[in-house]
């Protein structure tokens, strides 16, 4: 086939392809368009973390938490994410929601057996505490079974959340990509706070 030929059967040849892909779409009901709709934050997902630890516990509970917020005020988790990153200042309605859904993550949790035991975590608590060495060495040394009797994860995780400002974290908010990011850190050092204290009344 000459230059001018190839030239001018190239564009057909494009036409073609492109006529063919479209037959394919159409042929398997692509023929229409939706725009992807937001998850319904009603319905129960499985929530995983990348991280272990204290942050990967807190990073659970705030995920399963904004959903249970998102489900009571009768919207989507993209929704109330952004409205709260918009707004000057949060609603009672949405910081009633929001630690009405922490709450009810706990009880989530501790339903389906990811919530882990408060032996688990004092390690971690003990690496940052300001601690007497002689009372860390003596906490460190107490069994398991001692620290889960006298330490509930899922108490120690409501108080927590009781006492959290909640008006703050939220008025602080101003990335709704990153909503989660930002109140993660806050509430992971109101657990880490609350262990340590409940740990020295341990001994």
């Amino acid at each position: 086939m000459t230059s001018p030929a190839r030239r001018a059967a190239l564009p057909l040849a494009a036409v073609a392809l492109v006529a063919g892909t479209i037959g394919v779409q159409l042929g398997h009901g692509g023929g229409t368009y939706e725009p992807l709709r937001p998850a319904d934050a009603c319905i129960e997902r499985p929530v995983t973390s990348q991280v272990d630890g204290i942050e990967g516990l807190t990073e659970r509970l705030v995920l399963i938490g904004i959903d249970d917020a998102a489900c009571t005020l009768g919207t989507s988790r993209e929704a109330l994410t952004l409205r709260i990153a918009q707004a000057d200042e949060p609603t009672a309605a949405e910081i009633g929601a929001l630690r009405r859904g922490l709450l009810s993550a706990v009880r989530r949790m501790k339903a389906d057996g990811t919530l882990p035991p408060a032996s688990d975590l004092v390690d971690e608590v003990l690496g940052s505490a300001d601690l007497n060495p002689l009372l860390e060495r003596v906490v460190r040394a107490l069994p398991d079974s001692a620290i889960n009797a006298a330490l509930k994860t899922d108490d120690v995780l409501r108080r927590t959340i009781e006492g959290l400002d909640l008006r703050r974290l939220l008025r602080d908010v101003d990335d709704v990509s990153a909503i989660d990011e930002q109140i993660e850190p806050a509430v992971t050092q109101a657990v880490k706070d609350s262990l340590e204290a409940r740990v020295r009344d341990l001994v």
